[in-house]
Order: structure tokens, then sequence, then C-alpha cells
């Protein structure tokens, strides 16, 4: 096989060559890093990576190939959306030998029909370090005679170009959950449907105030929070009862906004399977799988709101909760896939409350 080469450029001037083991075609991102060591399939169909390049800094990428396009619950059943999410990959070694019993295609094959770029042989380990100390940078994947602009992608309002464009209901169980999807992960919807519900997926700035309702979860997705205003003021609104809400990552910044509060953007963000967090007033410590690039001022919430997580690693806020009503929410992923399972309770939790929510009613 012909190798191409190419480039990463960052926009503090850095220069990465490789060889491209995906779609010709350059594309500017953002670069971010992520240090799980498995789960590419899920992390590449993760709504929060768009319009991100993604650095995976375990150095052996593609061996299991990917798995089938199988459905279920009108999602498919191994990957986190229907589409890949990033706008580029960067790995240490591609391996162009697949091996697994769920193994349909090569990643290779994959990214090339969803036309994603991907270059293999660059010192992933050098680029890690240079993120980690310099902050995440703007970059484009450039190929010969394929000139491309370095873009700020965090300008755009990434939520939009995620979400549903139409109200979906999944399941059709007595707990009626109405899910802001800002770039819902399919996993989401997996764990709530465990607890007998029926799952109503509506647009990011859908206002879901008009819909009857046992409870509220708003999702994960990408960019910054604040471009999500429709989103805010609804939340604003929602807060007025005494509905039980759950947000996770993105919708736990958005639930610091609608408080009144403040969110800023972290040097290099949160993203792997690492991540220890713990619950404040306890001692107890749990390992996250992370996924963003912004956080939530501990510091601007109202008296009305505490802080519920806390990030062991660097402080910063991993959830907050009301101190009355049945709000609360978290910045890691509950819902794993992939990643660690340690904090699958909280939708319990949060399930317990629209019960008991129902009964006061």
């Amino acid at each position: 096989m012909k190798q191409i080469k190419a480039k990463l450029l960052l926009s503090d001037g850095i220069e990465l060559e490789g060889y491209s083991f995906g779609y010709e075609q350059s594309c500017a991102a953002e670069v971010v890093f992520n240090t799980a060591m498995t789960g590419y399939p899920e992390s590449l169909t993760d709504p929060s990576y768009r319009g991100q390049i993604l650095v995976l800094t375990y150095p052996l990428i593609g061996n299991y190939g990917v798995p089938p396009f199988q459905r279920e619950n009108n999602m498919l059943k191994y990957y986190e959306s229907d589409n890949v999410q990033i706008s580029g990959l960067i790995v240490s070694n591609y391996s162009e030998k697949v091996s697994h019993w769920n193994a349909y295609t090569s990643l290779s094959k994959w990214l090339i029909e969803n036309k994603i770029p991907a270059l293999t042989g660059v010192d992933t380990r050098f680029l890690t370090k240079h993120l980690r100390n310099n902050g995440v940078k703007s970059g484009k994947i450039e190929f010969e005679n394929q000139f491309i602009n370095l873009i700020d992608v965090m300008n755009e309002n990434l939520v939009a170009s995620v979400s549903t464009k139409e109200i979906i209901t999944y399941g059709d169980g007595t707990n009626k959950i109405v899910l802001v999807d800002c770039g819902v992960k399919n996993n989401i919807i997996r764990k709530l449907l465990e607890y007998d519900t029926q799952v109503i997926r509506v647009p990011w700035d859908y206002d879901f105030n008009t819909l009857q309702y046992d409870g509220l979860m708003i999702s994960n997705g990408p960019g910054d929070p604040k471009k999500c205003n429709a989103t805010i003021n609804n939340l604003s609104k929602a807060f007025e009862n005494d509905i039980p809400i759950f947000g996770i990552c993105l919708g736990n910044q958005l639930m610091a906004l609608a408080s009144g509060g403040d969110t800023y953007k972290l040097p290099y963000g949160h993203r792997s399977h690492n991540q220890p967090v713990r619950m404040l007033g306890t001692n107890r410590c749990f390992i996250t799988s992370q996924n963003h690039g912004y956080a939530t001022d501990v510091s601007s919430l109202n008296s009305s709101w505490e802080p519920f997580f806390t990030n062991l690693n660097d402080n910063t806020n991993e959830g907050i909760k009301h101190k009355i009503k049945p709000f609360f929410s978290t910045q890691f992923h509950p819902e794993a896939s992939s990643g660690p399972t340690d904090t699958d309770f909280l939708f319990k939790d949060f399930i317990e409350k629209v019960k008991a929510f129902k009964q006061s009613k």
C-alpha cells in the first residue's frame, strides 16, 4: 500500500509529519488528546468530539477494528451516535491487522467511508506533552496541494450541529423522561431505558416546559456551553418547578449557567477513563470517564446550589446539586461506554427522585 504523507500543523507553529490511513482530505479543528487505553469506536462517535482532531495517546490503535453496524432500540448497538463525530484522528501506530471476535471492518476503511482524515507515525507522546503544557490548540491535517486555513471552532454553536432535529421517543415505560439532546451519547438513553422509562428526546433549543414529564435529563455535548442560550433559558424556567433534573457533562455546565453561575475553558480539558473524583461531604471516591473542555466556576454558584463532586487531580468541579430541590449534575460520564461503571448508581438515584416526585403529586 502506498504511504501518503501529510502534516499536522498547530496554531503555535508546531509541525509533525505522519502517514495517512484515513480519508485524504485536509481538515481544520481544535486538537485535543485522550489518554484512554480502549474504546476508540465509542470515542470517535461521541458527539462531544464534534469539531476536534483527536490525538490518542495509547500507542497501538486499530488492532480490534470496529464492530458491526447493528441497530437496537433505534440506535447503533456498539456506537455512541450514528456518525463519526471527530474531524480527524492522530495516532502513533496504526495496526492494519485486525483481530477481534466482534470486528466487522477495519478502522481505516471505516474512516475512509466517513471521509475522516487520519495520520499514523506521529510522535503522540511529544504532542500530548506539548498540548498539556501549552493548552489545546487550533490545528489542521494538511495534505500536499490541499491548503486549508486554521479555524477556531469554539466560536461556533457545535451543539446545534449534533442535536436531533426532531422529537424521538424510546421505550414505553411508566416514568416519562424528557432528554434534551445537546449531543447525547447513545448509552445515556440505554441506561435510562433500564428503569421502566419512556425517553422523549428533544432538540437542544426545544421548549420542553410545554411538555408533561416526570424527569428531565440534560445531555453531554460539544463546545462552549454559553452558545446554548435557548437551553439555558428553558432550564431557568424548569428550575422554578420541582420536577427532578439530571445533567451530564455539558449538562452540568448548562445547569450552572441557568442558575446564574459561570463557566470557563480548561487549558487542555479532561478526556480519559481514569479521572478520580470525590463526592463532597464524604470519603467516597470514584474513577470516571470524561470528555470535556469547559468547567463550572464553583465560586459563581448562588446560595441555593453546592458542589456535588470534585476532581482529585486539579480540584475542578465535577458536578453540582440544589440544596433543596431534586436537581443534580455530573461533569463526568456515569453511563461510561467506554469507560468505568463506578458511578452507574446515579441513574438509579435519578429514577428514585422521579418516583418520589410522582408520588408527591
